[in-house]
Order: structure tokens, then C-alpha cells, then sequence
């Protein structure tokens, strides 16, 4: 049970109900750490915003999962993790991708844009930084700007699953591939 009451959309004020509409209307997430950031609707309305931008930019759709998965699994957070899983079948990585970030080993990824994703996602979450070497490697694989989104879906999502831990926001029971304890 989520330490934070949820907002039932009837019990929202006029601003709250605003940012909710619209993100209901665009099909974009609404619970999860939607649940917190929807009593501060600027939060809610910037977070989607942010997501969107992130969505659009140099990152292709698996790149971004295998980003948002790393950081699921650093910060064990059990609802973003659910989600990303999801969103990871969804745009086609496989099983054996997502289990290995699970069990905190380094997938088997052939293609070295989404290698550069998992590998400097990975440093940038352990070490708050990435060496020369890393910075030098990402942005010769990804240029500056697959850089710079690489490291703002970091943090990005970084605050996501914080969200989610500090409020205890727990996945759907049909969670399909559980975080490992």
C-alpha cells in the first residue's frame, strides 16, 4: 500500500484535474510516481513534458528502455521496474536482456549504441560521473546530443524511481518479470 494517499480525478483541484486530463487525453502515464507528482501540478505537467522530449530526441525507443531499466534496477524500485519491463517487451528487447540487468550483470547487447546506453548509464549512476575514457566513447557512439540525452534520462528517471521508493508506490500484482531482491 502506497504511503501517500492517491487522488481520486473527482477529489483534484482545478489545476490538478487540468494536468490529468492532459495527460490522459495524450495516453501518457498517470500512476506510479504520477500518483505524488499530480499534488504538485506543475511537477506533473513538467515531468510528462520531460518524458515527451525524452521520447522524441536521439535515443531510439530501446536505447531509452535499456537506460530507464539500469536505472530501475540501481535504485530497486519496484513499480518504475514493472513498468519498464513492459515498455522494454513492448519495443522488443529480449528476455535475456532484461534478466541480466535484473540479476546486475552486463547484457549480451551486439549493437554498440544500446552497449553505450547500458555501459554509461551504468557509470554515470555508480561513479556520478563518467571517466574520460566513458565520456569520450559515448560521445563518439552516440555524438553530443545522444549524450546529453542519455545522461538527462538518467537523472530523469533517476527521480521517477526515487519517487516511487520514497512513496512506496508497489507494481500491479501482474508484474511479468519481478525485480530481483
Amino acid at each position: 500500500m502506497p504511503r501517500i494517499p492517491i487522488i481520486d480525478r473527482s477529489a483534484m483541484n482545478a489545476e490538478q484535474a487540468r494536468v490529468y486530463d492532459k495527460a490522459k487525453a495524450a495516453g501518457s502515464p498517470l500512476g506510479g510516481p504520477y500518483f505524488a507528482y499530480i499534488y504538485l501540478p506543475q511537477l506533473f505537467d513538467g515531468a510528462q513534458g520531460l518524458r515527451n522530449s525524452l521520447a522524441a530526441g536521439p535515443l531510439s525507443p530501446r536505447e531509452i528502455q535499456i537506460v530507464n531499466l539500469v536505472v530501475a534496477r540501481h535504485y530497486s524500485a519496484r513499480y518504475p521496474w514493472f513498468a519498464q519491463v513492459r515498455g522494454a517487451i513492448a519495443v522488443g528487447l529480449p528476455l535475456s536482456v532484461i534478466s541480466a540487468i535484473n540479476a546486475q550483470q552486463a547484457p549480451s547487447l551486439p549493437d554498440v549504441r544500446e552497449a553505450t546506453c547500458y555501459a554509461t548509464a551504468r557509470e554515470l549512476l555508480t561513479s556520478k560521473g563518467l571517466t574520460d575514457q566513458t565520456y569520450a566513447a559515448a560521445q563518439e557512439t552516440l555524438g553530443l546530443e545522444g549524450l546529453v540525452a542519455l545522461t538527462a534520462a538518467t537523472g530523469s528517471f533517476s527521480m521517477t524511481c526515487l519517487t516511487a521508493n520514497t512513496f512506496d508506490i508497489p507494481p500491479p500484482a501482474d508484474d511479468p518479470v519481478p525485480l530481483a531482491t
